[in-house]
């Protein structure tokens, strides 16, 4: 069981499936707890609700519940942790819960992949948000009408939602900020060793470093171009021109960074999206090859046979 603190300041609830992240759950309820002992007032309450129990986390930890969602129990923020089936989630009586307490007023997030299980549900309609960037490329394609962010977290009025990890740690000191103020939320930043990531266009780098390892401004500037018009087939000498550097300029900048060649650095992004989309989305392979910027089908299977010794339709079956 859970210790649950406090009993009149805000309530949070964390939604548990199976095989949740136990980093990014850690996340959310730690500065929460380091708030409360900072003299956080009013102070924050938090519970566990799953219908598992016990619900296994997915580096083998099982947590005993507080609530079902059946048991409706009220709070003002509700945030989802799912593991890596988001996309595939269904159960629908947290969503009855969940609807009855946003009719209440509260707020509702997501950590990881569990975008996926809102979305499905139209809880993120009309909302910016963000999930783990391996789920983006599915993400899109499925819901081509929700504004998805390439940041390790975004705030979006009554919504909240991160990438996980470092992500979700960042999104609950803003949202402490926005309760207790910014010398509340440095100080519960202090108590963890860590520098806070405040800027949006910081957290759309960071989510590109961290999944990168690119130190070198002028790389991350071409990767994040790549990544976001990959389906206009742009050529490395017109992201070069873009940029407003020579190919020669950029190919070295790759080299020196990644030890690769900006080409074959893009050839791997191109495949490591197909793969992201034969797993996690039911696109016709064909069109698949379409959003990885590959017009000629044929071009795309030998592509992707040479990166993975399978076809795209070995992987998907």
């Amino acid at each position: 069981m859970t210790t649950r603190q406090g009993g009149t300041g805000r309530r949070f609830a964390m939604l548990l499936f199976p095989g949740f992240p136990m980093m990014a759950f850690s996340a959310v309820v730690e500065p929460l707890r380091a708030a409360n002992a900072l003299g956080a007032d009013p102070k924050y309450s938090w519970s566990i609700v799953s219908d598992a129990r016990p619900v296994k986390a997915s580096n083998g930890i099982s947590i005993t519940p507080d609530y079902r969602p059946a048991d409706d129990p009220a709070a003002d923020y509700i945030v989802v942790c799912s593991g890596g089936d988001a996309d595939q989630l269904t159960a629908q009586q947290p969503i009855k819960w969940i609807r009855k307490n946003l009719r209440r007023g509260a707020h509702l997030g997501s950590v990881a992949d569990a975008a996926f299980y809102l979305a499905r549900n139209g809880l993120l309609d009309g909302h910016a948000c963000t999930l783990h960037w391996r789920s983006q490329p599915a993400f899109v394609e499925a819901f081509p009408h929700i504004d998805l962010k390439r940041s390790v977290y975004v705030i979006d009025r009554t919504r909240f939602t991160s990438a996980g990890g470092v992500g979700a740690f960042d999104m609950m000191l803003d949202i402490i900020e926005g309760h207790h103020g910014e010398a509340m939320a440095r100080r519960v930043a202090e108590w963890f060793v860590h520098d806070r990531i405040r800027a949006t266009a910081d957290r759309e780098k960071l989510q590109l470093r961290l999944r990168t390892g690119i130190r070198n401004d002028l790389v991350l500037a071409a990767a994040a171009r790549m990544e976001e018009r990959m389906e206009r087939g742009e050529t490395i000498a017109q992201i070069a021109r873009r940029l407003g550097v020579s190919v020669w300029r950029l190919d070295r900048a790759f080299r020196a960074d990644l030890k690769t060649s900006p080409g074959d650095y893009f050839r791997r992004m191109r495949m490591e999206r197909a793969s992201d989309l034969l797993i996690h989305s039911s696109l016709p392979i064909h069109e698949v090859g379409l959003a990885c910027g590959y017009t000629d089908y044929p071009a795309f299977v030998r592509a992707f046979r040479r990166t993975y010794r399978k076809t795209p339709g070995d992987l998907r079956r």
